[in-house]
């Protein structure tokens, strides 16, 4: 890239739209007094969660017209017809896995000799993905469950979480509430799962070793957390290697229905695919002892680790309920059903803080190598360069065609 370099932050233009953005005016502030060859250029929106306002006096421009910018960052897809032909996009494309909603998308970007690089494509040398929401959206999950869960017993209340200005708002209502006793099941290890226990620390929930938690019970509000290795086990040999895992899914059994019959909440933040086994059957959902009252659904996969997610719910309407013998949906809050939180977009419930966590892992591990001339993780996210695909990405060339 040449010296100087024009960024533009663009207006999110997919529907519904999405209020997040990649960086706040206060890191856009940071970039320029830091780096002061490069320059920032917001185009103006009313839906993002940082009014133009506070870009304007962060000293950052607003303006339309894009067109110089050699940058263009966004979150979401970006429509075919506003896409800019010749520049660099960074966004999150999903089609890494051929989505065939997004297939015009990708055709339009070779189309317009455009490069494409893909936040969920860029990684640490280890392989560990360095930018996501997952974080936020095990926050809001959580919250959402535990508001649920209130709301199905008559024994609490929480404000939703879309209606607080930020997190600071969101936890301040935290203070001095005491939860009946309940039992809380979180499975996954990453930043979904990490999300969720900030939540469970905020609120004093307990932790309790997975074996100690499935005999005994407890006074107060307790919660235990199933790793992928505590979840699954291989059929044979009743052992788990992470690799073999992801490579033989359909080997592994699940271990997790003795969950069911003590567990009043379910959080659930594995991640699933369609080989891997299902954490319980629509008939295990159907007998008595199936206890689970709540299931915040946050990978939220329909039909997918939870056979029970019959599809999104909205922020508006996060819950519904499933009659268990039908597995049919039906108003929630029910005294027989199992309530389903399904929000697939649960970061734009909390978009200030959301965006600003997304925008200083930008900043501390990504923006540097874009700005060099040649850069391994910059390249190994590029699934189309200058209007062609690149060769990690060139198995996509029957979705464009097709």
């Amino acid at each position: 890239m040449e010296n100087s370099l024009f960024i533009g932050l663009i207006r999110e233009e997919k529907l519904p739209h999405d209020n997040r953005v990649a960086f706040s005016p206060r890191q856009c502030q940071w970039i320029t007094e830091h780096y002061p060859q490069v320059q920032i250029a917001v185009q103006p929106s009313p839906h993002r969660c940082f009014r133009d306002e506070e870009y304007r006096k962060a000293g950052i421009t607003l303006q339309e017209d894009l067109s110089h910018c050699q940058l263009l960052l966004g979150i979401k897809e970006v429509p075919a017809d506003h896409l800019i032909p010749d520049k660099t996009y960074l966004f999150f494309s999903h089609t890494k896995k051929k989505q065939p909603h997004n297939r015009d998308m990708l055709r339009a970007i070779l189309k317009k000799n455009i490069t494409l690089v893909d936040y969920e494509c860029l990684v640490h040398p280890d392989g560990q993905r360095i930018l996501g929401f997952g974080f936020f959206a095990g926050i809001v999950g959580a919250h959402n469950g535990l508001l649920a869960f209130g709301k199905k017993t008559g024994s609490y209340t929480f404000k939703p979480v879309h209606t607080c200005h930020d997190f600071q708002e969101l936890i301040s209502q935290y203070f001095g509430v005491k939860l009946p006793p309940m039992k809380i099941v979180v499975t996954g290890s990453g930043r979904v799962a990490a999300g969720v226990l900030e939540i469970m620390g905020l609120l004093g929930i307990k932790y309790i070793p997975p074996e100690e938690y499935l005999v005994n019970q407890y006074a107060y509000p307790v919660y235990t957390q199933l790793k992928a290795g505590e979840l699954y086990l291989r059929r044979e040999d009743k052992t788990y290697s992470r690799s073999d895992f992801h490579a033989h899914p359909e080997n592994y059994e699940c271990r997790f229905l003795p969950y069911v019959t003590v567990s009043d909440i379910l959080m659930n933040g594995i991640y699933w695919d369609h080989n891997i086994a299902p954490l319980f059957s629509p008939d295990d959902l159907r007998k008595e002892n199936f206890r689970i009252r709540v299931i915040a659904d946050i990978t939220d996969d329909t039909h997918g680790s939870v056979p029970c997610n019959l599809g999104d719910s909205t922020i508006d309407n996060p819950v519904y309920g499933v009659v268990k013998d039908t597995m049919t949906q039906t108003t929630p809050y029910l005294p027989d059903t199992v309530d389903m939180m399904c929000v697939s977009n649960l970061p734009n419930e909390l978009p200030r803080d959301a965006s600003q966590y997304f925008g200083d892992q930008l900043m501390k591990y990504v923006f540097e190598e874009l700005m060099k001339p040649d850069s391994p993780m910059i390249e190994n996210a590029t699934i189309a360069a200058r209007g062609a695909l690149t060769p990690n990405y060139a198995y996509l060339e029957d979705y464009v065609q097709g």
